[in-house]
């Protein structure tokens, strides 16, 4: 009877959710503090439209996904039970794209036109195409994760987890070691080593008060200058009630501006249901089946919904499900997530917060996500998978470097856009393969699916799936979606080249396998046996 009633009625709230919700609000948070230092800062957009419609709307499209995944969630625990351990997929803005339409899109306008409005609306504008390129990937999206090997999906998340979501964190901790160090070891104890803390705080809460606590007291001290009084008063400045409309912003753009946004636009909304079939096969992985048709239709339309109401930064289920469970994260941490975010927004607290909380003290969190997510890969793939699993790893690892010299070379005031071949060839004696790098993580995310994937038909000798995918990987290449630097004709000709030889090998080998057994076996490969725990 209890059983029953647990399955119709599944708790919206436990003890773990809140411990979750310290943490997933805290990442939030830090992004989007980070997408309106971007914002004011870098596009110098006025206050009033960072303040009054970017964030406004983010506070809109962020709660729909939280609530929805949180129903998604509720959905799944009903179906029977045992599932009182169903966790929400965690939901906010899309790490990369935020990067990427200011560096790529709204930044690169405000140069040539010094408009930082027109600048915004092209970035409207490509956030909504990214949105419509999600919703198309809704239909192909299950075919893509039904044939795709776990250890490839996983393997490009670890990538990315490793890379863009564990380096930069470990950074930050070290810069501030002597907060950091102590908050990575409180997440550690609580999160890893399942020690409670005194009064059962949680270890979100407790890495926040605690860094808080130390940060201030050194500038009592006079020993830091870490954080200042005077920035929590101008921050208070910000504190209203910003509520969002709808306008006609995205289609005030010219077309012949539009066009030009189709490069980067169509392989980042690849780049995004790709990303949320991995993390739906993570969740998979971890107990959670849910429909990826669902999840990929909700971050098109938050996409959508976000860029009609003035926020050119798209949503986007984020990695880390493994991460909210292994803390106890259920159903209700999503709810709260999603509501605390809306009054974040509609309030312009963002900045009281960010001078209030020391970021040293948050970062350690992003850092544990990177731990779990990289660990999932290896512990949810049969052993015979892993060197495919480090393969995957490859092109993230390629692109983060190529990002650190880019930025590297940028504050010495060198143009990377167009990097002088004199300059290429001095790295190239110093050790520094620029060329390849740039070669190998372009398109990194699928870039390590494709290459992942061929390896692990080759490891379980299914060579006509190696064939399959050598010729996707062919045609991928070709218009630049992996290993390119742009979307173009014949964008990357050696590397087809190696892709189309590949492809006509493994043809030959998959002709001789049938010839010998009689049979060729195009089913869906064996995700589940022989594990890594």
């Amino acid at each position: 009877m209890n059983a029953t009633h647990s399955a119709d009625h599944p708790r919206l709230w436990v003890a773990g959710d809140l411990n979750a919700f310290f943490g997933l609000f805290t990442n939030v948070l830090l992004n989007v503090l980070v997408l309106s230092g971007l914002t004011l800062f870098v596009v110098q957009l006025p206050g009033d439209t960072v303040y009054g419609r970017i964030l406004p709307a983010l506070g809109v499209a962020l709660p729909l996904g939280n609530l929805f995944y949180a129903y998604l969630a509720w959905k799944l625990a009903r179906q029977g039970a045992g599932r009182g351990t169903v966790t929400a997929l965690p939901y906010g803005p899309s790490v990369p794209h935020m990067f990427i339409v200011v560096f790529v899109v709204m930044l690169p306008t405000l140069l040539i036109t010094k408009d930082p409005i027109l600048a915004w609306k092209l970035g409207l504008v490509w956030a909504f195409i990214v949105g419509l390129i999600v919703l198309a990937g809704a239909f192909v999206g299950p075919a893509i994760r039904k044939y795709t090997p776990r250890a490839a999906m996983l393997g490009t998340l670890a990538g990315i987890s490793i890379a863009f979501i564990s380096m930069r964190p470990a950074y930050q901790m070290f810069d501030g070691a002597w907060i950091g160090l102590i908050c990575f070891m409180i997440i550690l104890l609580n999160w890893v080593g399942q020690v409670r803390l005194p009064f059962g705080v949680p270890g979100g809460l407790a890495v926040v008060i605690v860094g808080s606590v130390l940060a201030w007291s050194a500038v009592a001290l006079g020993m830091s200058d870490m954080m200042h009084a005077s920035a929590v008063g101008e921050a208070l400045k910000q504190f209203s009630l910003h509520l969002p409309y709808l306008s006609g912003d995205v289609f005030s753009v010219p077309m012949d501006k539009v066009w030009p946004l189709l490069v980067t636009a169509i392989p980042l909304g690849i780049y995004n249901f790709t990303e949320a079939i991995n993390n739906v096969e993570s969740a998979a992985a971890g107990g959670d089946e849910y429909n990826l048709r669902a999840v990929l239709a909700a971050d098109g339309i938050g996409a959508i919904v976000g860029a009609l109401l003035g926020s050119p930064f798209p949503p986007a289920v984020y990695i880390g499900h493994p991460g909210w469970k292994a803390m106890g994260g259920r159903i209700g941490y999503s709810l709260a997530t999603g509501v605390s975010v809306a009054l974040m927004c509609f309030l312009g607290l963002t900045a009281f917060l960010l001078s209030v909380i020391p970021l040293v003290s948050i970062v350690p969190i992003l850092l544990f996500i990177g731990l779990v997510i990289g660990a999932q890969a290896f512990q949810a793939s049969p052993k015979r998978h892993a060197p495919a699993i480090v393969l995957a790893l490859v092109p993230n690892i390629a692109e983060w470097a190529k990002t650190q010299i880019d930025g590297a070379l940028a504050a010495a005031g060198v143009n990377t856009v167009a990097l002088p071949p004199e300059l290429i060839a001095s790295m190239a004696q110093n050790g520094v393969l620029y060329h390849g790098m740039e070669t190998t993580g372009g398109g990194a995310v699928l870039a390590g699916l494709m290459i992942s994937a061929i390896a692990v038909f080759i490891i379980d000798r299914r060579f006509n799936w190696a064939a399959a995918y050598a010729a996707a990987a062919t045609a991928l290449s070709f218009f630049g979606f992996i290993h390119g630097a742009r979307l173009a004709i014949n964008a990357s000709p050696l590397v087809s080249l190696g892709y189309a030889m590949a492809t006509l090998l493994f043809i030959y080998l998959a002709y001789q396998q049938a010839r010998e057994t009689g049979k060729t076996d195009w089913s869906p490969i064996d995700n589940g046996s022989e594990t890594m725990d």
